[in-house]
């Protein structure tokens, strides 16, 4: 019973976040159009990726390795000092994979100059 109500608990606390982000920003939206203020604020002017596949490429592979790289590191550290094993190859992965997509935001940089 214990782990399905942290499931449970989980699950909505994520619903309820997206909720009430996304009415909060459908209120303040109507709240701009109500009063006049130029709705091209509204919309996202983010510049798209210049190769999205790249992008997903390389943080799959950095997620891989941070799997490879961690699964050793957590038998070591388990070993050594009594650390749980799932937390090496979890930190891995994040760390592993913002590193791959810090090198991918660097390769882009170096593409839209040419």
């Amino acid at each position: 019973m214990g782990p399905s109500l942290i499931f449970l608990g989980g699950f909505a606390a994520i619903f309820g976040i997206a909720y009430i982000y996304l009415v909060t920003r459908h209120k303040e939206r109507i709240t701009m159009i109500e009063r006049g203020v130029d709705a091209s604020m509204l919309v996202t002017k983010g510049k798209p990726s210049i190769s999205p596949t790249l992008k997903f490429g390389m943080l799959c592979v950095g997620i891989g390795l941070g799997i490879l790289i961690g699964i050793p590191l957590g038998e070591t550290l388990n070993d050594y000092y009594g650390t749980p094993k799932p937390i090496a190859p979890l930190a891995m992965v994040f760390l592993v994979g913002g590193f791959s997509l810090i090198i991918n935001f660097v390769i882009e940089r170096k593409m839209e100059k040419k």
